[in-house]
């Protein structure tokens, strides 16, 4: 079976599922009073592109009984207003995928003001209490660096899982790469902490294979791109030239930084 599909998705979330793991969204994670006793996982999703692949990993969610939270960008391809709401509607928490820095070069001020207008077009839409930054690894930018100067909590935002998640107690795991184990080519999608090291799986069948042996963490961040789910094999081929070109990129400009 092909990885990278809806139909290895479903499978990974009932095998999570039978392993009695509890879903919370980010915003619940942070404020109810206590933590689940079962084993917890949150599942954040960032929507960089193709909106319509993220309705239909939250439908699939919906159907199985599981909450997730959904960082949407702004820019044109990936903000509809019609599937934010739906998504919402289904009772996803939705946050804000900032990127200000990148699109306003590096002007923090800009920037600022660019993250507020974007903020109330969500708002707009639906409650907003949690943000995620973008990555935008081929810019030279980093897109926290806005909250060098500024406080996101003045604009009643609670939590930012780069911030605020101590990963001393959570294991992260993310597909970025379009595979689990994908340090060598990710920018800034990297958490440095004892309990948060890479993960030694290449596959999501790795996962499951774990989860069968009851050798999975019990506490896990897990971050998904919808963009890479797909069981539509002609997306699902485009999704995996793309990203190998953007993987061989990544990896020589990492290599460039290092030396």
């Amino acid at each position: 079976m092909k990885d990278f599909t809806l139909t290895i998705y479903k499978q990974l979330l009932q095998s999570l599922i039978s392993k009695e793991h509890k879903f919370q969204t980010v915003e619940e994670y942070f404020t109810l009073a206590s933590s689940p006793s079962r084993p917890l996982i949150l599942m954040r999703h960032d929507v960089d592109r193709r909106p319509e692949n993220a309705l239909r990993m939250a439908k699939l969610e919906n159907k199985l009984g599981v909450k997730a939270t959904y960082y949407f960008r702004t820019i044109p391809q990936t903000f509809k207003p019609e599937i934010i709401k739906e998504i919402a509607d289904l009772g996803h928490e939705i946050g804000y995928h900032y990127e200000n820095m990148d699109i306003c070069n590096g002007n923090v001020d800009l920037a600022y003001e660019d993250f507020k207008l974007n903020l109330e077009k969500l708002r707009g839409l639906c409650p907003v209490r949690t943000i995620c930054m973008h990555g935008s690894p081929l810019s030279k930018w980093d897109n926290r660096d806005i909250w060098n100067k500024y406080d996101y909590r003045e604009l009643e935002i609670e939590f930012e899982p780069y911030f605020d998640v101590n990963y001393n107690e959570f294991y992260y795991i993310t597909d970025t790469g379009r595979k689990w184990d994908g340090e060598r080519t990710s920018v800034r999608d990297k958490v440095n902490s004892e309990g948060s090291k890479w993960p030694g799986y290449h596959s999501t069948k790795d996962i499951l294979l774990a989860l069968q042996r009851d050798k999975f963490s019990t506490k896990v961040l897990m971050t998904i791109h919808p963009q890479r789910w797909t069981n539509n094999p002609i997306s699902w081929t485009k999704e995996l030239v793309s990203q190998n070109i953007k993987n061989m990129i990544k990896y020589f400009l990492i290599k460039y930084k290092n030396k």
